[in-house]
């Protein structure tokens, strides 16, 4: 399992122009998934993006949760976070999970998130082309991979 999280301050995703999910001051996760990826991998990730400490203190210190700011998620599913180009100059998608193995593994993902009291958690739809807006807050991008 791979995410992208981006520390954003708006973020919306839209499909055919229409907004589907979107949030205030919190996380984008763009989220792939690849064989062997379970639910230990998922309650892992799950964990990890809603403790992780990346929003400033009273000192500007990265020490504050999601939790602890009362912010939401926009969760994106994103295949190509598997795309290998080290080949050619077109990319590989045979490490991502197929959609049988990955919309399966993606809704427990949310799900994760949900019983772990994160803010409002707002989703794409999987397998769509989708449009991605969102204001990165410091600039703050992390890869998180289990």
């Amino acid at each position: 399992m791979r995410v992208v999280l981006q520390r954003v301050s708006r973020a919306e995703v839209r499909i055919d122009g229409e907004v589907v999910g979107a949030i205030e001051a919190g996380h984008v996760l763009l989220v792939g998934f690849t064989d062997g990826d379970d639910d230990e991998t998922i309650g892992w990730m799950a964990d990890k993006v809603v403790d992780l400490r990346v929003f400033p203190d009273e000192e500007g210190r990265m020490n504050r949760s999601l939790d602890d700011v009362g912010g939401d998620l926009l969760v994106v599913s994103q295949f190509t976070l598997y795309g290998d180009v080290r080949k050619g100059r077109r990319p590989s998608f045979v490490a991502a999970a197929p959609p049988e193995v990955a919309v399966p593994l993606y809704e427990r993902f949310v799900d994760a998130l949900r019983s772990r009291g994160a803010g409002r958690v707002e989703t794409g739809e999987f397998g769509a082309f989708m449009e991605v807006e969102l204001v990165n807050d410091g600039p703050v991008t992390l890869v998180l991979e289990r």
